[in-house]
């Protein structure tokens, strides 16, 4: 008898080593059992040929059209040329030396098959494959095939090239039958209320199931589990967070928030009013806020925050804003001074009595210049601080540290934020901001230990975006492309041109989710600021102000350029995504993406957000050279297609794979999400959520869980539990 953690040279002997090869990594008989079926064939469904892709290990299930020897040339050898239909497509088998064959694959046998997809003058085939006959009566092994596969659905193995499937469904068959009782993570009454299979007998139903009912409610089960393990774990942040104490934070009836709030020159919307509220209540309160403020690009956040800020201020404390580059740090900078006015001049001949100081801190600041700023953020004379991971250092010291924000936190990580979150005398507030919609589910997931507020109103007075896609190869679209830049700056507005590449010498150090090459096509070179700002100075924006802005430039160089399009000394701004979040010039009416496949959805969305924040009509062209046949093309209609944040985020999700949202690549976690899916069992996880709140306020320690306790430990190593606790 064996339990999950038996290494699988006791259950295999010899065998386990081709396991642990080869790339599949099973060590135990609970990575086996772990290592689930990609897919179930009934005994009677064919594979749809159709489906194979060049350079992929398969396992196909087929019937035998024909079979032919053949010699082979110069040689006393033979092969074997065995063509297997799906009913419409064929397919070649190429067996060299291996003639036995005829004597199982003869015409209309149905088998498996597996090996690697090649292709012969055009023709796909499969050489040498492995083959495992599902016809007991042809000649199939009894032993093998009989018991194995005489169920109604036959189990298909994500599988090596010397680890066929059924070589899989083998050793996974020899460990169920040898497996002893095994402990339960999830408790008896939790899965009575949700009528879910022990553990043992869910891998018996995804292993070796009856049929596809029996699959639902494995999968469900097991599900189940990577749900729960997660939901505890932020359970458990969430305890944890709600057991520090920190210092209550409130405005004062007449001070810097109330000045604020009657200079403002617009009303707030009712959602930065609700939202303001929430956020004044957690910092009132004798415990850190956790906070998530996720909002529409251009919905206002920065007001919310800054409200924020303020109140901090008020009680006397220091806030801190958070920044992941440079050029976003200044423009937030910027945004708050001009949002303050004389409130932001605190120390200053001319600032409002009730001023407080808000100051800069950056990588490229001068040596006498960090002098000053860091002695102000010491005696508590500067009330707001904007910076970038500079803050981070260890000569960064606060007077009363009551409230940290960090902007788009997913660019930072957890020891940076945890780093700077120690500065306080008491822990401080965090208030975490993200204009990158987040799907509710990957809210409650990768995101669950905080609180979720959204914003989705827009200010009033916003007339809106349209969005185009333009096909690089049609001239006449092109043309009306610029045109339509040259149309707009006619009428004293403004534009971006937005390109993936920086270009020139050295490393391009702005960040775009690269689409290179998904639909197997030849990949021509993207767009680069440098390749475009001479041309289209000489050519379709000739005559018009035009510069460029890109990560590489000098800080002051940034600065210069950003200051003079947003005072509307430039026409035309050539940058990379540089301009992404934080930018807000209202003036700019219409921006053209060149080779808009490159970006992703969601990065789509926030560049878009960069125009229209105006009350005259927004226009963002998306320029691009695939085919309208190509998954990028139809991505880039999508986006046309909707300004819903939430849809598109969905969108976002469903296109790439869920351990990347959670970020196990970066955590070091030695797992992923396997059958829990972000966008499908969005009621699953809901569930599993309350049912781990649960849990944890009954036996926060987990003492009277052992099992699932050992599970979590197990799944949550200190750097994946590290990447969860978001702050």
């Amino acid at each position: 008898m064996v339990d999950l953690d038996t290494p699988l040279k006791t259950l295999l002997g010899a065998r386990a080593a081709t396991l642990l090869a080869d790339g599949l990594e099973l060590s135990a008989v609970g990575d086996l059992l772990n290592h689930l079926p990609r897919r179930y064939h009934e005994r009677g469904e064919l594979t749809d040929l159709a489906d194979l892709t060049l350079g992929e290990t398969v396992t196909v299930q087929a019937r035998v059209e024909k079979i032919e020897r053949r010699p082979m040339r110069g040689s006393r050898r033979t092969m074997l040329l065995v063509t297997v239909t799906d009913g419409r497509l064929s397919l070649t088998l190429t067996f060299f030396n291996q003639t036995w064959r005829e004597r199982d694959l003869r015409p209309g046998t149905t088998a498996l098959f597996a090996g690697k997809v090649d292709e012969y003058r055009g023709r796909r085939q499969l050489v040498n494959p492995e083959v495992q006959l599902l016809d007991l009566e042809a000649g199939g092994d009894g032993d093998v095939g009989g018991e194995a596969f005489a169920n109604a659905l036959v189990p298909i193995y994500p599988a090596a090239a010397k680890v066929p499937s059924w070589t899989l469904a083998q050793c996974v068959r020899l460990a169920l039958d040898s497996l002893e009782p095994v402990p339960d993570p999830l408790p008896e009454d939790l899965r009575q209320r949700h009528r879910l299979p022990p553990l043992a007998e869910a891998y018996r139903l995804v292993h070796q199931p009856d049929s596809r009912a029996d699959v639902a409610s494995g999968r469900k089960r097991l599900s189940w589990d990577e749900a729960l393990v997660l939901q505890v774990a932020l359970a458990q942040r969430r305890r944890q967070t709600e057991s520090l104490a920190t210092t209550p934070r409130m405005a004062c009836p007449d001070g810097l928030l109330t000045a604020f709030d009657a200079a403002l020159p617009f009303p707030l919307t009712r959602g930065q009013r609700e939202v303001g509220a929430a956020i004044a209540a957690d910092l009132a309160r004798p415990v850190p806020m956790h906070r998530l403020l996720q909002g529409e690009v251009g919905s206002g956040k920065t007001v919310v925050a800054l409200r924020a800020m303020l109140a901090v201020v008020d009680s006397g404390g220091q806030a801190v804003l958070l920044a992941p580059t440079e050029t976003l740090a200044i423009q937030h900078s910027r945004s708050l001074r001009d949002m303050l006015g004389d409130l932001a001049r605190g120390g200053e001949l001319g600032g409002d009595d009730q001023a407080t100081r808000l100051t800069l801190v950056t990588g490229s600041m001068g040596a006498r210049a960090r002098r000053e700023t860091l002695a102000a953020i010491a005696d508590g004379s500067a009330g707001l601080v904007v910076g970038t991971h500079a803050l981070l250092h260890e000569d960064v010291v606060f007077a009363d540290l009551g409230l940290i924000i960090v902007d788009e936190q997913h660019r930072f990580g957890v020891e940076q934020r945890d780093a700077l979150r120690a500065r306080g005398r008491r822990p401080p507030h965090l208030l975490v901001m993200t204009a990158t919609p987040i799907p509710r589910t990957v809210a409650m997931t990768v995101f669950g230990d905080l609180e979720v507020s959204e914003l989705t109103e827009l200010p009033a007075g916003r007339a809106g975006v349209s969005t185009y896609v333009v096909p690089a190869a049609v001239r006449s679209w092109t043309d009306r492309m610029w045109g339509r830049i040259r149309d707009e700056v006619g009428t004293g507005r403004q534009a971006y041109v937005v390109c993936p590449r920086i270009g020139g010498a050295g490393a391009d150090d702005d960040q775009v989710v690269g689409q290179d090459g998904e639909d197997g096509r030849p990949v021509r070179p993207a767009a680069t600021v440098t390749e475009m700002l001479p041309l289209l100075v000489d050519g379709e924006l000739a005559g018009l102000r035009v510069e460029s802005l890109h990560g590489r430039l000098a800080p002051a160089q940034r600065e210069a350029v950003m200051t003079s399009f947003a005072d509307g000394k430039i026409d035309v701004l050539i940058a990379t995504t540089v301009i992404e979040v934080g930018v807000n010039v209202p003036n700019a009416t219409v921006m053209a993406v060149l080779d808009a496949d490159r970006f992703g959805v969601s990065q789509l969305h926030q560049l878009r957000g960069r125009v229209g924040r105006g009350s005259a009509p927004g226009w963002c062209l998306l320029q691009t050279a695939v085919e309208p046949d190509a998954p990028a093309w139809q991505r880039l209609g999508a986006v046309a297609a909707t300004s819903d944040g939430a849809e598109l985020a969905r969108l976002d999700l469903a296109q790439r794979r869920e351990g990347d949202v959670l970020g196990a690549a970066q955590s070091g976690g030695r797992r992923s999400l396997r059958l829990l899916s972000l966008l499908r069992d969005e009621e699953l996880i809901r569930e599993a959520r309350a049912e781990a709140v649960r849990l944890v306020d009954d036996d926060p320690g987990l003492d009277g869980h052992p099992t699932l306790r050992r599970l979590l430990n197990a799944v949550l190593d200190e750097e994946s539990a590290a990447f969860l606790e978001k702050g």
